[in-house]
């Protein structure tokens, strides 16, 4: 099995709207790393030497490389990273190696078998 790895910028109020559209369309699961802080082309403002930025979260799913646009696509629709600016990135790359998802590769593979 080849993987890729999804990575997802996200606002932490739309973290479970968009793990829930991940899952829909075949991630297995997630890690979630909260309270990350970004900036985009605009300097965030603050107030009194705090930020007034919201908290973002990032998301990091590994997935088989068939499953991988579809989960990206989706995860962009539900985040709507495209209609809403400043609300979230995604991205993937590619996964050389992986180790400990063996548990995983029996789901995996009956998803790939009902895409494909």
């Amino acid at each position: 099995m080849h993987f890729k790895l999804i990575i997802v910028f996200v606002d932490d109020n739309k973290t479970d709207k968009v793990l829930k559209a991940a899952r829909e369309v075949g991630a297995t699961g997630a890690t979630i790393i909260n309270n990350a802080r970004g900036e985009g082309i605009k300097q965030q403002k603050t107030f009194l030497g705090l930020n007034l930025d919201t908290q973002r979260d990032v998301l990091l799913f590994l997935v088989e490389e068939h499953l991988s646009r579809k989960i990206i696509e989706e995860v962009s629709r539900a985040g709507l990273f495209d209609e809403e600016p400043g609300s979230g990135i995604a991205l993937q790359i590619d996964v050389e190696d992986a180790i400990g998802v063996l548990h995983q590769a029996k789901k995996i593979t009956q998803s790939i078998e009902t895409e494909l």
